[in-house]
């Protein structure tokens, strides 16, 4: 637990003697980095600025290669055939050794101890100009986030240590774990929390949470909790129902709307778009640590970034990623994956755009490199951008989730639905994909639509994770059958041409196939955690509410 330790001990200090050192910390915020807490909260704009960070720099060790590894590799959406790190997760032999792992573990307890530390100081340091609401605000959006980081880590590790105050406990080895099931008592009494406190509505473009936000992960904290401790198969309706009711107070009373078109949520100019519930918010000019690092590592190559970086150009799709893709659903595929042939004109614009290039015909190994996340170098951006450091947001909720959160939660212990109002909602997540409606749907067609919808957002692996919780058996069949290994792409033989659409053939060159035991199920704690703090690797407790 060295690391994250010395970073809460660094919290407590920087919290007694007043934030002096706040630009090298979590949160700088330019121009306000450098000012203290005793005079950084004087106003509601000061404050607001001083929120900011959780919003960014708190995240960055969870972003990027960790986002793909742990929520696309492990599901089967992604290979990466040439790093060791990454292989891991999805052949599922995580080392309590991995870099990505530790950078995850270490991302989510900072975002808890900033959390836990920025309430505080408002408490502590505000001054009377700033008004209630402003604190009201701040601190919402600091249970927010704090509840977000819990809920990753329960999903990924089972039980971990709830830590609320970090002048108490920051520094405590004696820690020990706490069961999952108040993990997630914790993390949706937080997101409750945020819902009364944080406005109804927000700036248009600010990016900022709101009540709808809160209301929207409450939703998603709802329908996965529903089968946690199911010994029947079956979800809990209680839980079930309180999805459904969240969803659709988002869906009929907030401002979100769905983008009308799919590709245009992933264009930097569409930061902080109306379908945005929560989205990490980069910034292109801020330097390493502030901008979005994923481009730098699966972008296929420098033309593509404009800089040195760039170099995911052994990365792809998986196998099983493209065999199982329905050809028609090539409006999200193209605007996830690159397949030989596929036209970019938004990337390297002052050369008329990408193309992606057409393999030899004797290529014995080739990718679907990715696209989703991929914005190109600040020429393509408004002059936004750095190495390592773009400007364009991850999305951390969409108001598509709820969508099919909603019907979902419609679906519920059903084995198909043909409920109109879960209709309704599934059916214009296909719409936009330019996908024929259906007349009813089950939990299997539900996942196909968000493996598709979702691709490269790091959020496959906890549909699986939900599913696991009341069918185990079915997570791990569903991998069993999953092929990642390599394979090379060919146009099919009288296709892309005038007078027909561009079709492909994928041959499997390695058909690996990876078991899912329960034992690894959740990831082991990095094992500076445990040489700190050994009690993390004794049996977990109920926390005490």
């Amino acid at each position: 637990m060295k690391k994250y330790i010395l970073i809460k001990i660094l919290f407590v200090a920087l919290t007694i003697g007043g934030l002096t050192s706040c630009k090298e910390q979590f949160l700088d915020t330019p121009p306000l980095g450098s000012l203290t807490a005793p005079n950084f909260f004087n106003t509601d704009s000061e404050l607001m600025a001083g929120t900011s960070a959780l919003y960014n720099k708190v995240w960055f060790g969870s972003n990027g290669q960790s986002l793909l590894s742990f929520g696309d590799g492990r599901a089967g959406n992604m290979i990466s055939p040439y790093n060791g790190n990454w292989q891991q997760f999805y052949q599922f032999t995580v080392s309590n050794t991995n870099g990505d792992l530790r950078d995850s573990w270490n991302s989510f307890f900072t975002i808890i101890a900033q959390s836990n530390v920025l309430i505080y100081n408002v408490n502590t340091y505000a001054k009377s100009a700033v008004t209630p609401e402003a604190k009201r605000r701040a601190i919402g959006e600091a249970r927010y986030m704090r509840a977000v980081a819990y809920s990753y880590l329960v999903q990924n590790w089972g039980p971990v240590p709830i830590i609320t105050d970090n002048l108490k406990q920051g520094a405590d080895t004696t820690l020990t774990r706490n069961t999952i099931e108040t993990v997630w008592e914790f993390a949706i009494r937080d997101m409750q929390a945020a819902k009364n406190l944080l406005p109804a509505t927000s700036t248009a473009g600010s990016g900022r949470l709101n009540a709808y936000s809160a209301k929207g992960m409450l939703s998603r904290f709802y329908l996965t909790r529903a089968g946690l401790g199911s010994t029947n198969g079956q979800r809990s309706q209680a839980y079930l129902d309180s999805a459904k009711f969240y969803a659709a107070d988002v869906i009929k009373n907030s401002a979100f709307q769905l983008m009308p078109k799919y590709s245009d949520l992933f264009l930097t100019a569409n930061n902080n778009n109306p379908e945005q519930l929560f989205g990490l918010q980069w910034v292109g000019n801020g330097g390493y640590g502030s901008g979005n690092q994923f481009q730098s590592q699966f972008a296929a190559n420098s033309q593509i970034t404009g800089f040195q970086d760039g170099w995911g150009g052994s990365n792809g799709a998986s196998y099983d990623y493209l065999v199982n893709l329905d050809p028609a659903d090539s409006v999200r595929r193209k605007a996830t994956f690159m397949l030989p042939g596929d036209l970019y004109p938004e990337l390297i614009k002052a050369k008329g755009g990408w193309k992606e290039p057409i393999p030899a015909d004797d290529a014995y190994e080739t990718f679907a490199h990715f696209k989703k996340y991929v914005v190109g170098g600040p020429d393509d951006n408004g002059g936004l951008g750095q190495q390592q450091a773009a400007p364009n947001n991850s999305y951390m909720q969409r108001l598509a989730d709820v969508y099919l959160i909603y019907a979902e939660a419609i679906l519920g212990n059903n084995t198909s639905t043909s409920d109109p109002e879960a209709l309704k909602y599934y059916n214009a997540i296909r719409k936009r994909a330019t996908l024929p409606e259906v007349t009813s749907f089950t939990i299997d067609d539900m996942l196909q639509e968000r493996r598709y919808e979702f691709a490269v957002e790091g959020d496959a692996w906890y549909n699986l994770v939900r599913l696991y919780y009341y069918n185990p058996q079915k997570v791990i069949d569903l991998i069993a059958k999953q092929i990642r290994g390599t394979y090379t792409i060919r146009i099919k033989p009288g296709t892309g041409t005038l007078q027909k659409k561009r079709e492909f053939n994928f041959i499997n060159r390695t058909t690996n196939t990876f078991k899912l035991v329960s034992t690894a199920f959740y990831l082991p704690i990095p094992d500076t955690e445990t040489a700190q703090a050994p009690n993390l690797l004794k049996p977990p407790v109920p926390y005490k509410f």
